[in-house]
């Protein structure tokens, strides 16, 4: 497997060469943050793969948070009954998304909220702050922004919201791409519920993508969007923005209703979008079948399909094993439009199915390259919670938008790179 080592660590360049051929000023990149974004990221991917300390820290944390998941399903099975019994198990009527999955969220929100009230998730953040401006000097608001949405999602944007009427349009990019780059916490418990059969460390995996892709958000966001002003915090550490709660229950009250939000807001998109999504392919479906006798192809026409093909040139150069490139690419294209949730549970679907012809790598580089919220629905999402925390900057916000997709989409490839660089077949961590 080394050859395909070689090419997921020759991808890291080529992703961010691409990134540099669309930047909008070539000339002015700041090359400290670059190379310390992905310096920072192969420190880590070095520590969970390659050394023995750190793979161990990595199979406790993943035991830890499935443990926590298996707690989190008690609640549920109390309200749903057998409709939230997993597959597999005694009286489980079939694994039902909205019974068994979505119930982890409202968990995990309410204990990332219970973390906040005691103070434990804002030292987090502030050490990975702290970490990022120092080392990669860029704004001490961007750093913030960034570091907290390793463990948060549009929220994290109220963390620097006295920052955001000031900020760069190089800082903008930086906010929006560090939101779809990464994944909130209490969403990544729902990742882990889908996958956790067929791939036993998944959690694990999900941190650490969580982690490396911070820093390869600031990477893809100065490369595409470089910074042409004076930041006012450069270089300085801020504190985040926290309305702290009154105690302990009201922390609980707010993270479960505020988990109950995202679960519908999930909801309405995955059906809004799917619906869409069968009606588009309806229409290629048919147009297909009159063209494909003409031209000589084979094959239904579909959106999936579609994206599979645009993406097939970049998960080449994640290290996929050649035989499984075409299944990959059909599910990391099909992330940018029926979002990673379908996209998590149709890599389940593969792995149940042996449509793999190399599991371990195949599914670990996938993993890593969906991990991030990096599709239309979320871009309009993010670009909405930023314009409503600060309506002056509608305009530098919309216009910075679709950079801060592209951005997004080649960080979660980046940081699929690096696990493909230091994953090799036997490996404990799948």
């Amino acid at each position: 497997m080394a050859i395909y080592n070689l090419i997921s660590f020759a991808g890291i360049f080529v992703l961010i060469g691409i990134g540099w051929v669309f930047s909008r000023q070539r000339r002015n990149m700041n090359w400290r943050a670059i190379g310390f974004g992905v310096a920072i990221q192969l420190m880590v991917g070095l520590v969970v793969f390659k050394v023995k300390a750190g793979t161990q820290v990595f199979l406790w944390v993943n035991d830890g948070v499935v443990k926590v998941l298996e707690t989190a399903a008690e609640g549920a099975k109390f309200v749903f009954g057998p409709l939230a019994i997993p597959a597999g198990q005694d009286k489980s009527l079939g694994f039902i998304l909205a019974f068994q999955a979505f119930p982890t969220i409202i968990f995990f929100s309410a204990l990332i909220a219970i973390l906040y009230y005691y103070g434990v998730m804002n030292a987090l953040i502030r050490g990975f702050a702290y970490v990022f401006t120092r080392l990669m000097r860029i704004s001490g608001a961007e750093s913030l922004v960034t570091a907290s949405n390793i463990f948060v999602g549009v929220e994290a944007n109220l963390t620097v919201r006295p920052y955001l009427d000031r900020m760069t349009p190089s800082e903008l990019c930086t906010v929006l791409t560090a939101g779809m780059a990464t994944v909130a916490s209490n969403v990544l418990a729902l990742y882990v519920f889908s996958l956790k059969d067929q791939f036993p460390t998944i959690a694990g995996h999900l941190i650490s993508a969580s982690l490396m892709s911070a820093p390869a958000a600031i990477v893809m966001s100065k490369v595409l969007c470089p910074e042409e002003g004076r930041p006012d915090t450069l270089g300085i550490h801020v504190q985040p923005f926290y309305e702290r709660e009154k105690n302990l229950f009201e922390a609980i009250i707010n993270g479960a209703n505020s988990g109950v939000r995202m679960i519908v807001g999930i909801t309405a998109l995955l059906i809004a979008v799917l619906g869409l999504v069968a009606l588009t392919d309806l229409v290629l479906g048919a147009i297909g079948a009159r063209v494909n006798p003409l031209v000589g192809l084979q094959g239904a026409w579909s959106l999936k399909a579609l994206c599979g093909y645009v993406f097939y040139p970049l998960t080449v150069v994640l290290g996929v094993p050649l035989e499984d490139i075409t299944t990959v690419s059909r599910i990391i294209g099909e992330r940018l439009i029926v979002t990673e949730v379908t996209a998590y549970n149709d890599l389940a679907a593969a792995l149940a199915q042996g449509q793999l012809h190399v599991p371990a790598r195949s599914a670990v580089i996938t993993t890593y390259a969906l991990c991030g919220f990096t599709h239309l629905a979320s871009m309009a999402i993010f670009v909405g919670g930023v314009c409503a925390l600060a309506p002056k900057r509608t305009s530098d916000v919309a216009r910075v938008a679709v950079r801060a997709l592209v951005a997004a989409t080649l960080a979660c490839l980046m940081t699929a790179c690096v696990a493909g660089t230091f994953f090799t077949e036997g490996s404990i961590l799948f």
